[in-house]
């Protein structure tokens, strides 16, 4: 069966994803590595990178649903998600947020749909999914820690594509002390397709990740290992 891709533009990344990318009618989740607040921003602006790419070629707003009211608008931006593209819902508990990316789905203005939430059910997913594959509209789920030791990504999801984002040490600019962010990039699971990690540069002001030209044939050879098993 055919679907639309939206690749990252990272041959490193694409190459290993079925059809060259993400598919975009689907349910992808990402989850912090460690409790940390780096990991935890890294996370985050992974998905409003991908958010603001789609945004980018299909021209309609970006829904961020979450429960909690610490969205940093300036820090969505520098990963290309500027706060006039961003509609932020802030339902009153989970369940509700559930039935807000539904109907924000199903109405079918945004480009791209961003959430955030700690316990989702294996039914839950599976609608998000489908709502998601009907609109062809990427649901992006931002899986967060409860506790240090819970691994949201060990619980069962329906997500086409589950993601493990960590901070690393930054690469060195022209300016003493300034870096852009390096991630640690692993794809713990994926529908019809093997497990991977590697180092990006995390996103800039377009949403685009890029490879560290210094890693380059370091990441080359550590693609298709990763740390954590496939949940």
């Amino acid at each position: 069966m055919d679907f639309r891709v939206l690749p990252f533009g990272i041959c490193a990344l694409d190459s290993h994803l079925g059809g060259g990318g993400l598919r975009t009618g689907a349910l992808h989740e990402a989850a912090a590595l460690t409790q940390s607040l780096a990991d935890d921003a890294a996370a985050t602006l992974f998905l409003a990178g991908i958010a603001a790419r789609e945004a980018a070629s299909g021209g309609g707003p970006v829904v961020w649903a979450s429960c909690r009211s610490d969205l940093y608008a300036p820090g969505l931006a520098q990963a290309g998600l500027a706060a006039a593209n961003v509609l932020h819902a802030q339902p009153r508990d989970e369940a509700a947020l559930l039935a807000v990316i539904e109907d924000a789905v199903r109405d079918g203005t945004p480009s791209a749909i961003v959430a955030e939430a700690g316990k989702v059910s294996m039914v839950a997913t599976r609608r998000l999914h489908l709502v998601a594959a009907e609109a062809d509209m990427p649901v992006l789920l931002l899986r967060r820690r409860r506790n240090r030791e819970q691994d949201p990504l060990a619980e069962p999801s329906a997500a086409w594509t589950r993601w493990r984002i960590g901070s690393v040490a930054s690469g060195r600019l022209g300016v003493a002390g300034v870096g852009r962010p390096r991630w640690s990039v692993e794809l713990a699971r994926q529908r019809g397709g093997d497990p991977f990690s590697l180092i990006v540069e995390g996103s800039d002001e377009t949403g685009r990740l890029a490879v560290p030209a210094e890693l380059g044939r370091r990441t080359a050879e550590t693609v298709g290992t990763a740390r954590h098993a496939a949940a």
